[in-house]
C-alpha cells in the first residue's frame, strides 16, 4: 500500500446545486423543458467543442426524445482541399510550430451549404429540431433551447491517440499525433474557445461527456455560478501524467501511480488550458475544462492588472519534470520575445526555471554555454549528429552543473539547458509551452519509435551565446535571497530572472505563515511536509488541506490568507513554493 496522499482527482465542492445525471435524466430534463416551451416545433442547438463524441449523445437523444429531427451542421464545412488551404498559413510545413490564427468558425463553412442546411429546416413543421456539431450555432443563433457539450484539451489528446477523433473539418483519424495537436493547438482550440466565450454563457444547459458512457449536464446559471464560487478560494486542478523516452519513477510512489507502467516522464498539476476543473454539486461531480474559470472570472481568477495584460489567458504553469531512474531531457533553448512575436503570433515567451525537488547524488543539470567556445563550431557539429545520426558531444560546449534538492535553476529565454537523469524537477514558467527548440536529443526516438523533431533552425536563432560559465553562476544558479521572517517561518526569493513577469518566492515555516495575493493570481507547491493547511483569518473560505508535491492556486480575490503544518507533519518544518506575477515588469497590454 503506498503512502502517498497525493489528491490525483481533486474537486471543489459548490452546494445548493444539482445536474442530471445518465442519458434518461438528461432526456426527461430535456423533454420537460421542451414541453414547456408550447411549440409545434422546437430549434434546439446542441454546440460541441471540439473532440465530443457525437454518435453517443445523438444516438442517445434518439432514443429518448420522440418526434425529433437531426441535423449534422457540420456536413457544411468547406472541402477538405478549401480548408486546408485555408490554414496552411497557421499550421505550416513545420513538424511542432504553427502560427495562432485569426481565424472564426465560421471560416470553416461554405456558404451555399449552410444556405442548403437553412432550406432543409424549412421543410420540417412539427417536433424537435436538433441541429449539432461544432458550428451548430450558425444556423440558429437564437433558439430554444442552447446546449453546449465541451471537452477539456487533454481528453481530447488521449481520443487522438487512440484514433477516435480528428481535428475539425477533417477526415484524419489516422494521422500522427504530433499533427493533430499542432493543428489543435494553432487552429481548432483558438477557434472553438472563442465560441465558447460567446456560447457558453448564455446556454441553457452544459454537458460533461468527458468520460464516455457516464454523461452529465447542468445549467448554464449553474455552471456560471460554481466557477463564481470557485474563485474565491484556494483551489485545484486536476493533474494528469504522462509517460516519455527519458521518464522516471518518482512520480508513481509520490503521486501514487500505475506502478506497472515503464515510466512517467511528466506531471502536468496547473497548465489551465489542459487541465479540467472538477465541480462537486450535491448529486454528482462535474468536469469543466479549467479554462473556464480563465474565460469567465478573469478578474476575480488574475487580479485586474494582470487580466488586463494576458487577457484571459493563465499566465503561470507549474508540472513536473521526472528524470529518476531515467534519462537526460533534450538539450533546448526557448524563443526570445521578439522572435516567438514574429514567428508564430504570441504575445510573451516561455522564461522558466527548474526547482529540483529530488535529486540523487550524481544528477546534474546543462545551463548555458562553456567560455570561449565558438559558435559557429557549436551549430555545424549539431547539424552534422543530427544529419548523420552521429553523436554530439554537449559537454564540449554547455555548461554542466551539480545539483541537489531544493536548488534552484533559472532558465530566461535564450538559454541552452538540459535536466539530466536522477533529478525530479519542478518546472515554473510563462505558458507558451509547446515553444521548445530541441538542439539534440542523444540519438533517442520517442516512444512511437519515430526520431523527436529537432527544431535546430529555429533554436540557432534564440540562442543567447554570451551566457556562459560564470554568467551563469552569478545570475542563475540558487539566488536565493531572504527578505522577510517572522516567528517560525523565513521568506526568501528564489528567482525568476531580473525584468521576467514571473516571480517566486519560497517559505519554510513550522508556525502559520501569513500570505496576500495583494490583488494577483499565487500558484503555489508543498514543497516540504506531508500536509499543510491554507486558512483564511475572516473566515471567507473553508480550511482548504494541501499535501506534498501538490500545486494549488490562489485566486486573486482572495487577498489575505495563511499556510500552517496540518496533520502529522505538525512541529515539522514545511516549505511552499510561490509563483507571482511581478506588476513592475509586465509585458504589453494583451493585443489578441
Amino acid at each position: 500500500m503506498s503512502n502517498s496522499n497525493f489528491d490525483k482527482f481533486p474537486a471543489v465542492a459548490v452546494k445548493g446545486y444539482k445536474g442530471f445525471a445518465g442519458w434518461k435524466d438528461i432526456c426527461d430534463e430535456l423533454s420537460s423543458k421542451i414541453n414547456a416551451l408550447g411549440k409545434s416545433l422546437a430549434v434546439i442547438v446542441l454546440e460541441f467543442y471540439h473532440g465530443v463524441f457525437a454518435d453517443e449523445i445523438i444516438a442517445a437523444l434518439k432514443r429518448n426524445i420522440s418526434n425529433s429531427h437531426f441535423i449534422n451542421v457540420e456536413a457544411a464545412m468547406s472541402n477538405k482541399n478549401e480548408l486546408d488551404e485555408k490554414l496552411f498559413p497557421f499550421v505550416t510545413d513545420d513538424p511542432v510550430f504553427g502560427y495562432i490564427t485569426p481565424l472564426d468558425i465560421k471560416d470553416f463553412y461554405n456558404t451555399d451549404k449552410l444556405n442548403a442546411v437553412e432550406d432543409s429546416i424549412g421543410k420540417i413543421s412539427e417536433g424537435v429540431i436538433f441541429l449539432y456539431g461544432t458550428g451548430a450555432s450558425l444556423i440558429e443563433s437564437k433558439p430554444d433551447i442552447l446546449i453546449y457539450a465541451d471537452m477539456p484539451r487533454w481528453e481530447i489528446q488521449l481520443r487522438f491517440r487512440k484514433n477516435q477523433v480528428s481535428n475539425l473539418g477533417a477526415d484524419n483519424f489516422d494521422d500522427a499525433f504530433a499533427y493533430q495537436y499542432k493543428r489543435s493547438f494553432f487552429v481548432d482550440w483558438r477557434v472553438c474557445d472563442k465560441t465558447k466565450k460567446e456560447l457558453l454563457p448564455k446556454s441553457d444547459y452544459v454537458l460533461d461527456t468527458t468520460a464516455n458512457g457516464q454523461p452529465k449536464m447542468i445549467t448554464g446559471k449553474t455552471l456560471q455560478a460554481a466557477l463564481e464560487e470557485a474563485v474565491k478560494r484556494p483551489f485545484r486542478v486536476v493533474p494528469f501524467f504522462d509517460p516519455g523516452p527519458w521518464g522516471g519513477q518518482w512520480l508513481k510512489e509520490i503521486c501514487d501511480l500505475d506502478r506497472s507502467a515503464p515510466n512517467y516522464a511528466w506531471a502536468f498539476d496547473c497548465v489551465p488550458e489542459e487541465n479540467s476543473l472538477l465541480l462537486s454539486f450535491d448529486n454528482l461531480v462535474f468536469e469543466t475544462p479549467s479554462i473556464n474559470a480563465v474565460f469567465f472570472q478573469p478578474k476575480s481568477l488574475l487580479g485586474t492588472e494582470v487580466w488586463k495584460t494576458f487577457g484571459e489567458e493563465f499566465p503561470i504553469r507549474f508540472d513536473f519534470l521526472d528524470t529518476m531512474g531515467g534519462g537526460n531531457l533534450s538539450l533546448q533553448v526557448h524563443p526570445l520575445k521578439e522572435y516567438i512575436q514574429e514567428q508564430f503570433g504570441m504575445d510573451y515567451t516561455q522564461d522558466e526555471s527548474y526547482y529540483f525537488m529530488d535529486a540523487k547524488e550524481d544528477a546534474f543539470v546543462y545551463l548555458g554555454l562553456k567560455e570561449n567556445i565558438d559558435p559557429d563550431n557549436m551549430i555545424k557539429e549539431l547539424e552534422e549528429a543530427q544529419e548523420d545520426s552521429g553523436n554530439f558531444d554537449a559537454e564540449k560546449f554547455v555548461e554542466k552543473f551539480p545539483i541537489k534538492k531544493h536548488d534552484h535553476a533559472l532558465i530566461p529565454a535564450g538559454t541552452v539547458h538540459c535536466s539530466g537523469a536522477n533529478s525530479v524537477v519542478l518546472e515554473i514558467s510563462a505558458t507558451p509551452y509547446i515553444f521548445t527548440f530541441k538542439l539534440w536529443d542523444w540519438g533517442r526516438m520517442g516512444l512511437d519509435g519515430k526520431p523527436r523533431p529537432i527544431s535546430l533552425q529555429h533554436g540557432k536563432r534564440s540562442i543567447q551565446w554570451n551566457r556562459t560559465t560564470q554568467w551563469t553562476k552569478d545570475h542563475l544558479l540558487n539566488q536565493f535571497k531572504k527578505i522577510d521572517e517572522g516567528d517560525g517561518w523565513i521568506e526568501e526569493k528564489t528567482g525568476l530572472h531580473e525584468g521576467f513577469f514571473i516571480e517566486t518566492r519560497r517559505h519554510w515555516f513550522s508556525h502559520t505563515v501569513t500570505h496576500n495575493t495583494n490583488g494577483v493570481v499565487n500558484v503555489l507547491n508543498l514543497i516540504e511536509g506531508k500536509e499543510a493547511i491554507v486558512e483564511s483569518p475572516e473566515n471567507n473560505f473553508k480550511p482548504f488541506v494541501v499535501h506534498y508535491a501538490e500545486t494549488f492556486i490562489v485566486p486573486a480575490a482572495v487577498g489575505v490568507y495563511t499556510i500552517r503544518p496540518h496533520g502529522v507533519s505538525t512541529g515539522e518544518t514545511c516549505g511552499t513554493l510561490k509563483a507571482i506575477i511581478n506588476p513592475n515588469n509586465l509585458p504589453k497590454p494583451h493585443t489578441n
